[in-house]
C-alpha cells in the first residue's frame, strides 16, 4: 500500500483558502517532489502531512493510519519542517542527536556516528551547535530525521542554505534512502537536481495540485509539424502513442515514432522535424505555472 496518502485535503485560515482538494500518494521507495511558487501551499501541505497542522477537510494517511487521529503512526515518520531545524545551541551536535535518539526511542548507540558520517558532520560533531553554519545546522536536522530509520521522510526545502557540495550530498542521500525503501516527500526549488532521481513531481499553484508529472524515464520525441493542432489530435488517437502534448511550440510524445511518422505523412501533414526529446522539468514547470 502507499506509505503516504492525502485524500481531498483542504486548508483554510478564516476565509482564506491555502490548499484545496489535494490528492497524492507516495509508495515505499518513491521520491515525490513538490514544486510551486512561493505562497502555493507547499509548506502548509508539509505541515499537514506531519501532523503540525490540521486539515479543514480531507485526511492524511501514514501507512494507512490517519496521522491526526493516530499518534502511533508518527513513529515511522522522519521530518524537517522548518529550516534550519531547532537544536539546543549550548549542546554539541552529538549531544543533540543523543537527546533526539532518547526521545525517539532509538537504542542503537552506533547509529549516531553513522548518520553524522553520512551527512559529513563528524568533524564538527563535538562542537556546540551555536557555532554551526546554516548549512551544518541544516544537515544536522536531516541527520536527526533519518536517525530513527523512518519509513516515511518528509522535508521542507532540505537544501535551503546549502552550498553546491551540500546540495549534491543531500540529493545523493535522498536517492540512497529511496533505494533502501524509504518513501520521501519533499518541497524544493532545485528541480534540475531532483529530476535526476525523483519518481513524481507535483506542481502546486494557488493551493491546488495543478499536475502530477511522472518522471518515468521513457524515451520521448519532439515533433514539429504543420498544422500543429491537427497533428497533436492525430497522435493522441494513435494506439502506438502513449502520450502527446504541446510544449515550446512543438509536440512532445512517447511511443512508436515510426508509426507516428507514417500516420502523419499518410494524412498529409508536413513534418518539419522529428528527433529525441530530453525532458526539461524546469522548463516544463515554468510553462505550466505560467499557463495556470
Amino acid at each position: 500500500m502507499e506509505a503516504l496518502r492525502l485524500e481531498g485535503v483542504s486548508k483554510r485560515y478564516g476565509r482564506k483558502p491555502v490548499l484545496e482538494g489535494v490528492n497524492l500518494a507516495v509508495r515505499p521507495g518513491e521520491v515525490y517532489a513538490l514544486a510551486g511558487p512561493n505562497g502555493s501551499g507547499k509548506t502548509t501541505l508539509i505541515r499537514l502531512v506531519t501532523g503540525l497542522a490540521f486539515p479543514t477537510q480531507g485526511r492524511a494517511l501514514l501507512l494507512g493510519e490517519d496521522v491526526h487521529k493516530s499518534p502511533t503512526a508518527r513513529r515511522h515518520l522522519g521530518a524537517v519542517v522548518e529550516a534550519p531545524a531547532a537544536f539546543y545551541p549550548y549542546l554539541t551536535g552529538r549531544e543533540n542527536l543523543r537527546l533526539h535518539a532518547y526521545l525517539a526511542g532509538v537504542k542503537e548507540e552506533a547509529r549516531i556516528p553513522e548518520v553524522l558520517a553520512r551527512l559529513r558532520l563528524l568533524a564538527v560533531a563535538d562542537q556546540k551547535v551555536g557555532s554551526y553554519s546554516l548549512g551544518q545546522r541544516q544537515r544536522l536536522g536531516l541527520a536527526a530525521a533519518i536517525l530513527p530509520r523512518p519509513k516515511v521522510l518528509v522535508l521542507d526545502e532540505p537544501t535551503s542554505g546549502l552550498d553546491p557540495e551540500g546540495v549534491e550530498l543531500v540529493h545523493g542521500l535522498l536517492r540512497e534512502l529511496a533505494w533502501e525503501g524509504v518513501a520521501v516527500l519533499l518541497s524544493t526549488h532545485h528541480l534540475q537536481e531532483v529530476s535526476a532521481y525523483a519518481h513524481k513531481v507535483g506542481i502546486l499553484g494557488g493551493g491546488r495540485l495543478l499536475e502530477e508529472v511522472a518522471l518515468s524515464g521513457k524515451e520521448a520525441y519532439r515533433l514539429e509539424a504543420h498544422p500543429l493542432e491537427g497533428a497533436l489530435a492525430l497522435l493522441k488517437a494513435l494506439p502506438q502513442v502513449a502520450s502527446a502534448r504541446l510544449q515550446g511550440g512543438a509536440i512532445v510524445f512517447e511511443g512508436d515514432k515510426d508509426a507516428a511518422l507514417r500516420a502523419l505523412l499518410r494524412e498529409g501533414f508536413r513534418v518539419e522535424a522529428l528527433g529525441p526529446h530530453r525532458f526539461d522539468l524546469l522548463s516544463y514547470y515554468q510553462e505550466r505555472v505560467k499557463h495556470a
